[in-house]
Parts: structure tokens; C-alpha cells; sequence
């Protein structure tokens, strides 16, 4: 049995053009500090290409794998930026990593703006301005942040600190 947070193929197409847009917004704080290094802007074009049906899914979970090490001695701002895109492109494995893309991005826009303690919930305010009705209505049936072990929104990572605190926003904006 499949995990509630893998998504249909076709879920995961929709969503994945959403988690691009969410890291495209912040790509400039890892390009910033890594100018030529064109891995996060890669990642972020391949969830695109994959979001228009011009990848293959088990092909792009395989290649999702090769570009680790990208967020290595980056400040916390661009690091957070990098990590965005990476969730972007697993989208092709599981559907609830858009909402880790938006929430790695909303980390980064808040840690890139720290005279501005608001910054990161007006990046959640803007993600939530461009989910369409559809992929609102597929990102509403992932579970709540925590309540299912098997994917990225059972309880690590994505579960605690400011990403908890992100994906939380996010999942209280879509119901509202």
C-alpha cells in the first residue's frame, strides 16, 4: 500500500510546477554565494520538466539522488535555498515534498531577511497566493505535518523547528 503522502503521478506532475516556483523565489541566495555553480537551478528546471511530462518518473528518482553536497559550507539562508530545490525535484518520488520546497523556501527568505522577523510567514502568505484550486485541493489531501510515518511529513526533519513551523502555516492557510 501506497503512502497518503506519494500522491498519483499526476498529482505529483501538478505540484512539482508549484515547489518549483516556491525555490525559484530563493535560488539567488545559493547563486549568490556559488555564482557558475548551476546544480540548484538544474533541480529546480528538472521538477519543472517533469511537471510538463517531459521526464520520467523513475529515471528522475534516480537521478534525484546525484546532486548531493550542494548546501556544504553555505550560509543558513542559501543553504535553505539549495535544500528547496532538492525537495522540488523529489517531488517525482513524493508528492509531500512541495510542501518541503515551500517550506525550505520560506526558511530561506527568512533567514536571508533577519531585520524582517515576518519574512519567512510573508513567503508562506505568497506560496499560498499561487497554489491554483487544483493543487490546492491535492495538497489538501497529503496528511497533517506528523500524523503519518511513512514520507517526509511524519515526524523528522521537515516535522520540527521553523520547516515544522512552515508546512504547519501552510497546511492552516490551504483549510482556510
Amino acid at each position: 500500500m501506497l503512502s497518503p503522502q506519494t500522491l498519483s503521478e499526476a498529482e505529483r506532475r501538478l505540484v512539482a510546477q508549484w515547489a518549483a516556483d516556491c525555490a525559484e523565489r530563493v535560488v539567488g541566495l545559493f547563486e549568490a554565494e556559488r555564482p557558475g555553480d548551476a546544480r540548484a537551478r538544474d533541480t529546480i528546471e528538472r521538477a519543472r520538466a517533469y511537471a510538463r511530462g517531459e521526464l520520467d518518473t523513475s529515471e528522475e528518482i534516480r537521478r534525484r539522488f546525484g546532486d548531493g553536497g550542494a548546501a556544504k559550507g553555505l550560509s543558513p539562508a542559501a543553504a535553505a535555498a539549495v535544500r528547496a530545490a532538492g525537495q522540488a525535484s523529489a517531488v517525482c518520488h513524493m508528492g509531500a515534498h512541495a510542501l518541503g520546497a515551500a517550506a525550505y523556501a520560506a526558511k530561506a527568505a527568512g533567514l536571508a531577511a533577519p531585520e524582517r522577523p515576518g519574512a519567512a510567514l510573508d513567503e508562506v502568505a505568497w506560496q499560498l497566493g499561487q497554489m491554483s484550486p487544483e493543487v490546492r485541493a491535492v495538497l489538501r489531501t497529503l496528511p497533517p505535518l506528523g500524523e503519518n510515518r511513512s514520507g517526509p511529513l511524519g515526524p523528522g526533519l521537515l516535522a520540527s523547528g521553523v520547516l515544522g513551523d512552515m508546512i504547519r502555516a501552510l497546511q492552516a492557510g490551504m483549510r482556510g
